[in-house]
């Protein structure tokens, strides 16, 4: 069985859900959307590969926004296309943060900026905990989507929807690929200075980070796990 996992921009990483497909026996594959060189200038072409090649798409996150179509959309116009193409056809994509947003957006939902933003770990209200553990689960987003048409919610809290699933598809909002490397990586990069001190205090979240870290492994396994055993049944 084949991945491809869209990164959208350099510093972000497959993680903790590469691994856990890879434990599965499946071949994971990248493709990524915006090169290191373009990141201060993202609005590039982009040709989205042939997604009939593969068994699942993995949508990762982005330091950009899901409805920034002056800012990036000569790749995302056509991201959505690709998508929204993927599961017309019946395939599967598994999208986090970012790309549960866009996901969402390309099936007929919105993406907005959200008066709850989340940065840290953060526990969810699941109604199917096999597949969506209560977490704690890592946050880092400012906007948030509406459920696209047909769209069944799995887990929200307070701030926003957790988790949906459309047909063989499901969006996460939170990261269950990160790592506490992934997220320093993130504090260093230009990319996440949105993460202000009056936001979070950023050697206390790595700390929390390094603190969640093998239990955030576990919760990885089970939603990956959860998600394939739906979705690819033996």
């Amino acid at each position: 069985m084949r991945a491809l996992c869209v990164l959208h921009d350099d510093v972000s990483s497959i993680g903790l859900i590469g691994d856990a497909l890879s434990d599965r026996g499946w071949q994971v594959e990248e493709f990524l959307v915006v090169p290191a060189d373009r990141q201060d200038s993202p609005n590039i072409e982009v040709s989205f590969p042939d997604s009939s090649d593969y068994d699942l798409l993995v949508v990762l996150g982005a330091p950009w926004a899901a409805y920034d179509d002056a800012g990036i959309g000569r790749w995302l116009t056509p991201e959505l296309r690709w998508l929204s193409g993927t599961v017309a056809a019946g395939g599967a994509v598994l999208g986090i943060c970012f790309g549960s947003q866009v996901l969402a957006r390309a099936l007929g939902g919105s993406v907005a900026r959200s008066a709850h933003p989340e940065v840290g770990w953060v526990r969810i209200d699941s109604d199917v905990p096999a597949l969506i553990p209560t977490g704690p689960w890592f946050q880092w987003h400012y906007d948030s989507f509406t459920l696209p048409p047909g769209a069944v919610e799995l887990a929200r809290n307070a701030a926003a929807t957790q988790a949906y699933q459309v047909g063989r598809s499901m969006g996460v909002q939170f990261h269950p690929e990160v790592t506490t490397a992934g997220i320093k990586r993130w504090l260093d990069n230009g990319e996440a200075t949105q993460a202000h001190p009056d936001v979070i205090d950023p050697t206390e979240l790595l700390a929390e980070s390094d603190r969640q870290a093998a239990d955030a492994r576990g919760r990885a396994n089970a939603l990956v796990a959860g998600y394939l055993d739906t979705v690819f049944p033996l």
